[in-house]
């Protein structure tokens, strides 16, 4: 078994990035939160990837939130909390500000943290079985402004709150009726769809879907756009990757991007 509490493997253009717990069904530790937050400044720094695959080990959960058994050592005040809330607003930045597609590959359980890692993906692809929620009022404690961001930002306020007050944990029918996932498909599925969905992204012109992300990202900020930033909107045109697509469709050819 590896000791790496954050795995990350390697297929041709696609990473999958797997928190790798398996014994505590994924339970997220300080850390994990430390090491996945230096994976994905990795990850998006390295133009050569097109998709991110986030995932937990096994089969059984993606991630059940943090190891509660570890509060006691870090997190039993609000001194030592600020301290571990600078970590895992460190991971969830680098989650959030990732330039590539990311897919999240859900197995089984989807709680607490595990859920605002998958909240700040841009797909999110679970089985049938799979479970969703942040019962976190049974312990007495908030969701902080940083980490409900992803997922208001995702659902919405109405939504948000309801998770948050209920603290009820629910089915995969129901998170996709919320906005929580993308697509629900059989258990035995889960892998086989989220890596062709991996696929087709990654088949996509990748300057495409920096730009896309990163508008995405700039819309949800109140100020005015500027008219640099609407002119951003043209660069495309001016790209050795948007005359290889539009030769290659009007040819019925596959494109080849190469990022320029």
């Amino acid at each position: 078994m590896s000791t790496e509490v954050i795995l990350v493997n390697r297929d041709a253009d696609v990473a999958t990035v797997t928190l790798n717990r398996p014994e505590k069904l994924n339970a997220l530790t300080k850390p994990m939160w430390k090491r996945l937050g230096e994976v994905m400044r990795e990850v998006s720094a390295d133009d050569s990837l097109r998709c991110v695959v986030l995932r937990g080990a096994g089969e059984k959960s993606f991630a059940p939130g943090n190891d509660i058994s570890e509060f006691a050592n870090t997190r039993s005040n609000s001194a030592q909390a600020r301290e571990y809330g600078a970590v895992h607003h460190e991971a969830l930045a680098a989650l959030d500000e990732c330039r590539h597609p990311m897919v999240a590959l859900i197995h089984g359980i989807c709680v607490g943290g595990g859920l605002e890692i998958a909240a700040l993906c841009d797909l999110r692809i679970c089985g049938v079985s799979s479970r969703f929620g942040i019962p976190i009022s049974r312990l007495g404690l908030t969701l902080g402004l940083r980490e409900m961001r992803g997922l208001m930002s995702l659902v919405g306020k109405a939504v948000t709150l309801e998770i948050l007050l209920e603290g009820r944990v629910f089915g995969a029918e129901e998170a996709l009726q919320k906005g929580l996932v993308t697509r629900v498909v059989p258990d035995d599925k889960v892998e086989e769809e989220a890596y062709a969905t991996a696929r087709r992204m990654a088949d996509g012109a990748p300057l495409v879907a920096r730009w896309h992300k990163k508008f995405m990202r700039r819309l949800h900020d109140p100020a005015p756009l500027t008219p640099a930033e609407l002119d951003e909107g043209y660069a495309c045109y001016d790209t050795e990757d948007f005359r290889t697509g539009y030769q290659a469709f009007l040819a019925k050819t596959k494109p080849g991007f190469k990022g320029r």
